[in-house]
C-alpha cells in the first residue's frame, strides 16, 4: 500500500503538472520540454516530445492493478502522442523507453482484453505506433557494420540535410547491443522480420569483434570499422545491458546461440572483472590489469542478472556490498571508489538495486530482502519526496536535490518494489509469463513460438568450450540452489556485514603499534617542524636531508650512509616510514566532504540547501548530527579580522563575515569571543560558485586551533548572496549548519509549528497577486524558484545566461609535505592544500571526490545596486509553494 501511495504521488503530479511534456520537474512543478529548458547534454537525448513518462509508465499501471488509469492513459497516448517530430533522439533510449513502453503497453492491453473486462475497444493501436517508431529508427542502421548510429532524427532520419545527425563515428556497446528484445518482439507481434534481422546483425557484429583472448568487449566501438575506441571492460555503464540482452534473448526467443555467447562472456567476467564483492573494470587486452579504481551505480543490475543465470553466491555478495554503501549514504552514489568513498555524488533515483533485490528475494525467499526493500522506501520518502513528486539527489552527502524525475523512476522503481512485496493474489495476471526488458517492460514469453522468420542457429560462429557445470543451469531451481538450508544466503552475507565501515580511514595510532616494542626514534614524524633548528640537526644526524621545492613544499630524502651511526640510520628509517604513513593519513583527512547550510525559517522551512565548504578546525559537524541552528547576523567589521564591535547583535547567533585580510582561524576566534554559536565565511570573489569551483576547505593558521569550538563553514559568493538577499527581504533568517541536509520532520521535531506557517496562505496569495501584476516578473520568478531549491542555487536575474549548477568539482587536493602545510601566506586565507598537522579533525568516511557537473540555468549573483530592479527570489518561492504550504498543518501527523 505504501508503494501504491508513492506511485500515485509521482504519477498524479506528472499528469497534473507536466503532461504532455516528456518528464516532470518536481521542484518547480512543471514539465520538462526539450528546447525550453537549458540543455543537459546527452541526458536530453531521451526526450523527443512524445510524452515519454506516460509511455514508459503504461505497463506499470497494470502491474500495480490500476487498470482504469491504464485504459485512460492508453487513450491519451493514442490521441495525443506524435512520433513525427523534427528532433534528434538517442536510438538506445528511444528503443528501451518508448518502443519498449509501447510494446509493453500492447502486451498487457491484449491480456486485459482477453480477460473480458477492460480494453474491449482496443484494436492494436499501441502496436501500430510501435511499428511506426520502429521504421523511424531503422535509418540509424545504415552503416557497413550494421551497428546503428547513436542518434536519429525522428522526422528526417540520419545524414539527411535537415537531420542534424549522422556524423558520429562511435557508439557504446550497450547502445548497439540492447535492441534485440524490443526489435524481435516488434517483428514477432507484426510479422515484419526486418526489425529482428537488424538487431541480430548488430549483435553478431559485436560478438565477432570481441577481444578473442579475453572474450571481453570494450565500452565504445567505431560503428564503421568495428575498432574498439574505449578498451576498458566492465558490467556497468556502456556495456551493462548488452550482457543482459544476450541472456534474455535466449529466454524470450529460445535461440541457443545467445546463451552460448552469454556463457562465454560470463566466464570472462567472473574470471577477470569479478573480485568479490567488487566488480572492477579491466583492459580487454590485459584483463589482469584494472582500468579504474571506482565502480558506477549501473552495475547494481548485475546481481539480478546473476540470479537469472543461476549463479546465486556472487549475486548475494555484490548485492550486500551495495546495500552497505546505501546504508552509509541513503542512496547509491553514481560512482564510488573501491574503498567505498563517493566518487560521483549524484543519484537520479536509479532502480537497478531495487531490481536485483526483487530477483534475489524471488530466488531465496529470504525475508532479509524485504527489509532491504523497506529501507529503499523509507529513504525515498524521507530524502527524495517533494510536494510535486520525487526529486533526484544532486549530492547524496548533503541531501541537496536536482529538478528532475526521470521516466525510468515510474517505469521501473515502483514496479520492482510492488512486486517485491506483492502476494500472488495481489496480481491480476501471472508475472512469470513475461520477461522484463532492461526498462522493466513486459514482453510475453509466447513470442518465442510466433512468426519465427530468422534461422535459430548462427552456424558460422564458433564458441568456446567452457569447463563449468554452472553453465548447464539454464533453468535455475531453488530446490537445487538452497538444499534444506534456509540460512544459506545469510551465511554468504555475514562476512560482508561491515565491509564498508571497515574500509574507513583509521587514526595514525596504528603507526605506533607497528613499531612494536623496539627502540623509539628520538624524533617522531608528527612532532617534526621544518622551522625548528634542533629538529633539522636531528635529521642530519639520522642521514635525512631536507630539500626545499620551488612551490614551497619540502622533500625529505634519507641516505643511510650519511647517518652518524648505524643506530641513527635505523632511527632515520623509522622516521621516514612514520612520515610516509602520516602524510598518507593526513591526505585522507584533508578530503573532507562538503557540508550543508539549510535555511529553515519562514518561508523556506528547510527547502533551500546551500553547498558549503568545511573547516579543518572547530566543531566537526559529522560528529554532531543535530548540527548547529540559529539566526544569522552580519558582524562589524565585516571581515571579522579584529574585535567585533556589535557583539550584542552576534551573541547566540551564527555570524556572517567576508573572506579576506586575515586567517580563517582568527575570524573564528573573534566571533566566538563575541558569543556567536557558529560562523559562515562568504567568499569576496564576485561571482564565485560551488558550481564551477572545487570544494574549498578552510585550513587553520599553523597553530593549535583546539580553542575554536564553534562550527565554521565557507560559502562561495553566489551561495552567500542567497542568505544576504534573504536577510534584506525578511530580516530574521534562521539556518541550520550540518554535515548533510535534514528532512523537515527532523528540523521541526519536537517543535510547535509556528502560526505563521499555517497562516501564510493568505500572505502567499497576496504575494501571488502582486507577482501576477507583472508577467515578466512572474516568468522569471518561476525560474528563480527552481534554482533556489538546489544546493548552490542562485536566483535568476532577467537576461542572465546559463551556467552549470552542481556541487562543484571537488577534486581531492594534492597535499604538500607536513611542514609547508603549516606556513600559509600571511595576508591570505589558506586553502586546504596540505596536511594540517596533528590537530586536524578525524576524517569522515566519505571524503568528497570528483563528480560530473549537472547543467541548469542560473546567473551571476547580484550586488546590492541590482537588488531593487531584479526579481525577488523569496517572492517567487512563495508563489511556487502556495499550494504545498498547507501540508505543514499536518506536520505532526505526517510520518514524513
Amino acid at each position: 500500500n505504501q508503494v501504491l501511495e508513492m506511485f500515485d504521488h509521482a504519477y498524479s503530479n506528472y499528469m497534473e503538472h507536466a503532461y504532455p511534456a516528456d518528464e516532470l520537474m518536481p521542484l518547480t512543478c512543471r514539465g520538462r520540454v526539450r528546447g525550453q529548458e537549458p540543455s543537459r547534454g546527452d541526458v536530453d537525448d531521451a526526450l523527443g516530445k512524445f510524452s515519454l513518462t506516460l509511455i514508459d509508465t503504461l505497463d506499470t499501471l497494470v502491474v500495480l492493478n490500476k487498470t482504469k488509469e491504464f485504459e485512460e492513459a492508453v487513450k491519451k497516448v493514442i490521441k495525443d502522442v506524435n512520433l513525427d517530430n523534427d528532433i534528434v533522439v538517442s536510438v538506445f533510449e528511444t528503443n528501451i523507453r518508448v518502443l519498449g513502453g509501447l510494446l509493453g503497453g500492447h502486451s498487457v492491453a491484449i491480456m486485459l482484453k482477453e480477460k473480458g473486462e477492460y480494453m474491449q475497444w482496443y484494436n492494436g493501436e499501441l502496436l501500430h505506433m510501435a511499428k511506426e517508431l520502429g521504421y523511424k529508427l531503422l535509418p540509424a542502421f545504415n552503416t557497413t557494420s550494421g551497428l546503428p548510429y547513436p542518434r536519429v532524427n525522428l522526422k528526417f532520419g540520419v545524414r539527411h540535410p535537415e537531420a542534424r545527425t549522422g556524423t558520429e563515428t562511435d557508439t557504446c556497446t550497450a547502445c548497439a547491443g540492447t535492441l534485440i528484445l524490443e526489435f524481435a518482439a516488434l517483428s514477432r507481434f507484426t510479422g515484419t522480420s526486418i526489425f529482428e534481422e537488424y538487431a541480430r546483425k548488430a549483435l553478431d557484429f559485436i560478438w565477432e569483434k570481441r577481444q578473442r583472448s579475453s572474450n571481453l568487449v570494450g565500452v565504445t566501438i567505431n560503428i564503421h570499422t568495428g575498432d574498439w575506441v574505449r578498451k576498458d571492460s566492465g558490467v556497468g555503464a556502456g556495456i551493462d545491458s548488452y550482457y543482459e540482452y544476450l541472456l534474455k534473448a535466449y529466454v524470450l526467443l529460445g535461440d541457443d546461440s545467445f546463451l552460448e555467447r552469454f556463457n562465454t562472456h560470463y566466464d570472462a567476467i567472473m574470471r577477470y572483472i569479478s573480485q568479490p564483492p567488487l566488480l572492477l573494470d579491466v583492459h580487454i587486452h590485459k584483463p589482469m590489469l584494472n582500468a579504474r579504481t571506482w565502480m558506477d551505480s549501473l552495475l547494481a543490475f548485475f546481481p539480478g542478472l546473476q540470479v537469472l543465470k543461476g549463479d546465486i553466491r556472487p549475486a548475494i555478495e555484490t548485492h550486500e556490498m551495495l546495500y552497505q554503501v546505501i546504508k552509509k549514504h541513503n542512496f547509491l552514489p553514481e560512482a564510488f571508489t573501491t574503498d567505498f568513498r563517493v566518487h560521483w555524488a549524484q543519484h537520479p533515483l536509479r532502480p537497478e538495486f531495487a531490481e536485483s533485490t526483487y530477483f534475489l528475494y524471488k530466488a531465496t525467499g529470504d525475508p532479509y530482502y524485504l527489509e532491504v526493500g523497506k529501507t529503499l522506501i523509507e529513504n525515498l520518502n524521507k530524502y527524495a519526496r517533494v510536494p510535486c513528486g520525487f526529486a533526484a539527489m544532486k549530492d547524496v552527502r548533503t541531501g541537496s536535490h536536482e529538478d528532475r524525475m526521470d521516466s525510468f523512476f515510474l517505469a521501473e522503481m515502483f514496479k520492482y518494489l510492488y512486486l517485491l512485496f506483492a502476494d500472488k493474489e495481489d496480481m491480476i495476471f501471472d508475472i512469470e509469463d513475461y520477461i522484463f526488458t532492461t526498462e522493466a517492460h513486459l514482453l510475453p514469453l509466447w513470442l518465442s513460438t510466433t512468426n519465427q522468420t530468422v534461422s535459430k542457429k548462427n552456424t558460422s560462429t564458433e564458441y568456446t568450450e567452457l569447463d563449468d557445470s554452472n553453465f548447464d543451469w539454464t533453468c535455475p531451481n531453488t530446490q537445487i540452489l538452497f538444499p534444506n538450508d534456509p540460512m544459506f544466503a545469510q551465511s554468504i552475507r555475514e562476512p560482508l556485514k561491515n565491509v564498508v565501515d571497515k574500509s574507513c580511514p583509521r587514526g595514525i595510532s596504528r603507526v605506533e603499534d607497528s613499531l612494536g616494542s623496539g627502540p623509539k626514534p628520538p624524533l617522531r614524524a608528527r612532532d617534526f617542524m621544518a622551522s625548528n633548528p634542533e629538529h633539522l640537526e636531528i635529521l642530519k644526524k639520522m642521514g635525512v636531508s631536507l630539500i626545499h621545492l620551488k612551490d614551497g613544499r619540502v622533500q625529505l630524502v634519507q641516505h643511510a650512509v650519511q647517518a652518524a651511526s648505524s643506530l641513527d640510520a635505523e632511527d632515520g628509517l623509522r622516521f621516514m616510514q612514520e612520515m610516509i604513513e602520516l602524510s598518507s593519513q593526513q591526505q585522507k583527512e584533508q578530503q573532507l566532504p562538503p557540508r550543508a547550510v539549510q535555511i529553515v525559517s519562514h518561508p523556506f522551512f528547510g527547502r533551500v540547501v546551500l553547498t558549503a565548504g568545511p573547516a579543518q578546525f572547530g566543531m566537526d559537524l559529522s560528529k554532531h548530527k543535530a548540527g548547529t541552528r540559529g539566526f544569522v547576523a552580519t558582524i562589524k567589521p565585516y571581515n571579522g579580522c579584529s574585535e567585533i564591535t556589535n557583539p550584542e547583535a552576534v551573541k547566540e547567533k551564527i555570524a556572517l563575515m567576508q573572506r579576506g585580510q586575515c586567517m580563517f582561524a582568527e575570524k573564528a576566534r573573534n566571533i566566538q569571543k563575541a558569543g556567536a554559536i557558529g560562523g559562515i565565511v562568504i567568499d569576496d570573489n564576485e561571482g564565485s560558485s560551488s558550481d564551477t569551483a572545487p570544494l574549498f576547505q578552510m585550513a587553520g593558521d599553523g597553530k593549535n586551533t583546539d580553542d575554536i569550538t564553534i562550527p565554521m563553514l565557507f560559502l562561495f559568493n553566489k551561495e552567500g548572496n542567497i542568505i544576504l538577499d534573504a536577510i534584506r527581504e525578511y530580516e530574521a533568517v534562521e539556518v541550520l549548519l550540518s554535515d548533510k541536509a535534514k528532512d523537515r520532520a527532523t528540523i521541526f521535531k519536537g517543535k510547535m509549528i509556528p502560526n505563521y506557517i499555517i497562516d501564510s496562505n493568505l500572505e502567499m496569495e497576496n504575494m501571488d497577486q502582486k507577482s501576477s501584476e507583472n508577467d515578466s516578473h512572474k516568468a522569471n520568478s518561476e525560474e528563480a524558484s527552481s534554482e533556489s531549491q538546489d544546493a548552490g542555487a542562485v536566483s535568476e536575474e532577467p537576461g542572465g545566461g546559463g551556467e552549470s549548477s552542481a556541487v562543484g568539482d571537488p577534486a581531492p587536493l594534492s597535499p604538500a609535505s607536513t611542514d609547508s602545510a603549516s606556513v600559509p601566506m600571511a595576508d591570505q586565507d589558506p586553502c586546504a592544500s596540505g596536511p594540517a598537522g596533528a590537530g586536524a579533525p578525524e576524517p569522515a568516511c566519505t571524503p568528497g571526490d570528483s563528480q560530473p557537473q549537472e547543467q541548469s540555468t542560473q546567473t551571476e549573483a547580484s550586488s546590492k545596486a541590482h537588488w531593487d530592479r531584479k526579481v525577488q527570489p523569496m517572492e517567487s518561492i512563495l508563489a511556487d509553494w502556495n499550494e504545498d504550504i498547507e501540508a505543514f498543518e499536518m506536520m505532526e501527523k505526517d510520518e514524513l
